[in-house]
């Protein structure tokens, strides 16, 4: 079973992790905190960290090229999509593009995967994991949920985030396994029969643009398929995307 360290507060486990790492320390470990005082999602936004709900990251290292490193946040979405299976109204469960993991198309989880280099030539990976357990924030870009508002009628209660950990740390390191055995095919293909949208409208906010077309599924690495209104095709790799109706 792997390691982890509870933190009753901390700045955020994904900069512990880093630290860690810079420090020489390899993991596997996962780093949970019951409050952040300073989480963060992608481009740096703030991750609102209130108490019952988890914070995770795992440590860990790699001797994948960075790309194909990137494809653990894939693995990191189904363990967060089996975590909620398992407490959550039946079919409340999907996935957006690439990994925001979501309860009846709301926002419930936030997967920020960070690397950097090892002296030894590898990566380190730190994959940041946010759920939503109790709580969901206010004002956000995309509507928030939480997994209390969307429990199966046997379950009274979300499950406290020590219980979360290990559910997730279970299905991230069966994941992993496969992942590690037989490729990222089949990872990509568990994900897609969760990822709806992919054959529809989309919009996709990058760094230096905004692309509205249509989406024409996936790469075999996950990279989205996007066909601009001029019929070329355009891989993206990273960035904001947004299907259906609210593209």
């Amino acid at each position: 079973m792997t390691e982890g360290v509870w933190f009753d507060e901390i700045d955020s486990t994904n900069a512990e992790a880093r630290r860690r790492a810079e420090g020489g320390e390899t993991g596997p470990l996962w780093l949970a905190a019951r409050r952040q005082t300073a989480g963060r999602g992608r481009r740096g936004r703030a991750w609102e960290s209130d108490t019952g709900n988890l914070f995770a990251t795992l440590l860990t290292t790699t001797r994948r090229p960075a790309g194909e490193a990137a494809q653990a946040s894939f693995l990191a979405a189904l363990a967060v999509a089996e975590l909620l299976d398992a407490f959550a109204a039946e079919g409340a469960v999907t996935i957006k593009w690439p990994n925001d993991v979501l309860l009846a198309g709301r926002k419930a989880s936030g997967i920020l995967l960070e690397s950097g280099g090892r002296a030894d030539g590898g990566l380190w990976l730190a994959v940041g994991i946010g759920v939503n357990l109790a709580h969901a924030p206010e004002g956000t870009e995309r509507p928030a949920t939480a997994l209390a508002r969307h429990l199966r009628p046997d379950i009274a209660y979300p499950p406290p985030p020590e219980i979360a950990l290990e559910l997730l740390a279970e299905r991230f390191a069966a994941w992993s396994e496969r992942w590690d055995r037989y490729g990222f095919e089949p990872v990509l293909d568990a994900w897609r029969r969760r990822a709806p949208g992919l054959d529809g409208p989309c919009v996709a906010r990058l760094s230096t643009e905004t692309l509205s077309g249509v989406a024409d599924g996936v790469e075999p690495d996950g990279s989205l398929r996007l066909r601009l209104p001029d019929g070329s095709l355009k891989l993206i790799s990273a960035g904001d995307v947004f299907f259906g109706e609210a593209a």
